[in-house]
């Protein structure tokens, strides 16, 4: 994972993916404290808060390698998140508590969570409270209207590059796969018998999809996370993920345990021939390219407010 790219990706606060990926907010508990910005302070339990939750979702060993310099760039994006949010009070743009209602109610409708048990029911498994939910979409509608005000219309993309594009990702691709998932993560400190129920669950769940059950319905069934992750190359798929898909009929449910719990992987579609034209193309990939071009810009204004900032890693 790109250092750039997962500060990017915290400080925007997932704007094209699942809340629950996001950092989590300042810990309640004062401990010590691992940065300074300015006149706030970052502690260590907001950081452990963070890297358990994006650990969790992601399938990362805690005692991996990778861990500890995943933390560290946790770190820079708590520090690229106060400086954002510092930012935004300054300009006024920050969110009232209406705007986060409002907020609130279209995140539980997107993740087709249907009342207040079931939400507290996914914030218990993301070890998230209520108020760190708040803070969450509070920092994501702020860090949306820095964005803008930041950067504005002012991407660009030249036809050579769309093209470019083209010919690297698209124009060689044949087979394609149609994924969709429901994750199933284990609590924090999860004993062994709660890992147990989870699998139960998980095995159920297969179980229902076997019947025939739809898997908007599971999802909704059993209170469960759901993400259409659209038709994937197969040749960008692990070959042992690509072995289990060559013999699973379109509608197949794929149960794959990971160290954060249970996500349940469905072939929804195979799609095979030619690829799109160019002129068919095109259009999506100035898009794609628009937003990562804008993106960077974003995250090269961000570096101007730490330039202007005291800032002092403890970790």
């Amino acid at each position: 994972m790109a250092k750039t790219s997962l500060r990017l990706a915290a400080l925007l606060l997932c704007l094209a993916g699942p809340l629950f990926l996001t950092v989590g907010a300042a810990a309640e508990v004062v401990d010590r404290i691992v940065a300074v910005v300015n006149d706030e302070i970052i502690t260590m339990s907001e950081l452990d808060q963070a890297s358990k939750s994006f650990m969790m979702q992601s399938g990362i060993s805690a005692k991996s390698q990778d861990a500890q310099a995943l933390k560290r760039q946790l770190l820079e994006s708590l520090i690229d998140q106060k400086l954002a949010r510092s930012e935004a009070k300054k300009r006024g743009i920050e969110p009232n508590q209406k705007e986060i209602d409002q907020a609130l109610e279209a995140f539980k409708k997107r993740n087709r969570i249907p009342d207040d048990a079931a939400l507290n029911q996914a914030l218990a498994q993301a070890d998230l409270s209520l108020a760190q939910l708040r803070q969450q979409i509070s920092d994501q509608l702020s860090s949306e209207r820095l964005f803008q005000a930041a950067v504005g219309a002012k991407g660009s993309v030249t036809d050579a590059e769309v093209r470019r594009f083209y010919d690297d990702h698209v124009k060689d691709e044949a087979g394609q796969v149609h994924l969709r998932v429901i994750k199933i993560p284990f609590p924090p400190g999860a004993t062994q018998g709660q890992k147990d129920e989870l699998q139960k669950k998980a095995e159920t769940i297969v179980r229902e999809a076997e019947k025939g059950t739809s898997f908007k319905n599971l999802a909704e069934k059993f209170s469960v996370t759901q993400t259409d992750l659209g038709f994937l190359s197969q040749a960008d798929l692990e070959p042992q993920l690509q072995e289990v898909l060559g013999r699973t009929r379109p509608g197949g449910l794929i149960p794959v345990q990971t160290p954060g719990g249970f996500q349940l992987v469905q072939l929804a579609e195979r799609r095979s021939g030619l690829p799109p034209s160019f002129e068919e193309a095109a259009p999506e990939i100035r898009r794609v390219l628009l937003q990562k071009d804008m993106e960077r810009r974003f995250g090269e204004w961000v570096k101007t407010l730490r330039e202007k900032a005291h800032i002092k890693i403890m970790l």
